[in-house]
């Protein structure tokens, strides 16, 4: 194929024809007329030697060959961008830019305040705009409309970038004056009654089943592997909730370990290690080809990374201060 003789605009067209999966919609969101659309679509089929999108009882529906080419001109259209975009230096400390981030309720308990803290520091006219899961839809971040989402992703569109953030296992939270707190070993543990927290992936979310243990995450998951099954009484999507709820001594919360240790100081509430293994979990940073090399998204990956390893750094240091100061209290014992 001799590239000179290809329009680039029709890589534009069939990106946003992939995405709508329809005609008049498409047509509507590029400014040309539905006949014009229907043009552009047929000289893709040409191009590509492939019908692209054909009709079915739910609408447009794409070939398996448009579905091989969606994510891979998204990263075309990206890396174009960013080779005719005039490229200009970016100063955190002066710049009053607005940076869209979805943020789970998890990232925004433990990572979001040191990076809100930073970021005063750093550049002090930004604005920075979380949002929800809910809020978002990986449509919205093709389009660049959200700069990035910091979450635990089951799956995230192909072409979209990631990096792991870090890595956190899971905790206990029972009241002080629970009657399990001084013998809590699996058998109590399955005898009480639970508080379920969690909130992943993207979209509008759903009432759960609590009868479908399967569909309810990482612990439910890793009792159901032992053959067990705990006792929830409260479904809840909001990380800073388990805090109130387990005050009432018959309930534990088992929550990422993170937002477990934020109650540390709380005199009223105890942390135990779970007595089951549930495997760990990865917090990532995802975002879309069309932002990966803009200099201020860059900078604001890198921020995040650096303040995360900060957070890290710190647990660590605190976790030697503590053993240091156990083994000293035995050597006095002693």
């Amino acid at each position: 194929m001799n590239l000179e003789r290809v329009d680039l605009n029709l890589l534009t067209h069939l990106d946003v024809l992939l995405r709508e999966k329809n005609v008049t919609r498409a047509a509507e969101q590029l400014g040309v007329t539905q006949p014009a659309m229907s043009n552009i679509l047929r000289r893709l089929r040409v191009l590509f030697n492939d019908p692209l999108l054909i009709r079915s009882s739910e609408g447009m529906t794409a070939t398996e060959r448009a579905l091989e080419l969606q994510p891979r001109i998204r990263e075309v259209l990206g890396d174009l961008s960013q080779i005719l975009e005039p490229r200009a230096e970016f100063r955190p400390l002066t710049s009053n830019r607005v940076f869209r981030i979805m943020a789970s309720d998890y990232a925004e308990a433990t990572l979001i305040p040191a990076l809100v803290k930073a970021m005063r520091s750093e550049a002090p006219n930004v604005v920075l705009d979380f949002l929800t899961p809910s809020d978002v839809s990986y449509r919205d971040m093709e389009q660049g409309k959200v700069d990035m989402a910091i979450n635990r992703f089951n799956e995230i569109p192909q072409s979209f970038h990631q990096v792991l953030v870090w890595r956190d296992s899971f905790s206990c939270l029972l009241h002080c004056d629970s009657p399990i707190v001084d013998h809590f070993n699996l058998k109590t543990y399955l005898e009480a009654q639970h508080i379920w927290v969690s909130k992943t992936g993207m979209g509008v979310g759903f009432g759960v089943n609590p009868e479908k243990s399967g569909g309810l995450g990482w612990i439910d998951q890793a009792l159901a592997r032992l053959g067990k099954k705990r006792k929830i009484s409260l479904f809840t999507r909001h990380y800073q909730m388990p805090a109130l709820l387990a005050a009432n001594a018959d309930l534990i919360a088992t929550l990422p370990t993170r937002v477990a240790k934020l109650q540390a100081t709380n005199p009223r509430l105890v942390i135990k290690d779970p007595p089951f293994y549930i495997p760990e979990f990865e917090l990532k940073m995802a975002w879309c080809p069309l932002l990966h090399h803009h200099p201020a998204h860059r900078w604001l990956r890198q921020l995040i990374l650096f303040v995360a390893r900060q957070l890290i750094e710190e647990e660590r240091k605190q976790a030697d201060r503590q053993l240091a100061l156990q083994q000293m209290m035995g050597r006095f014992e002693d």
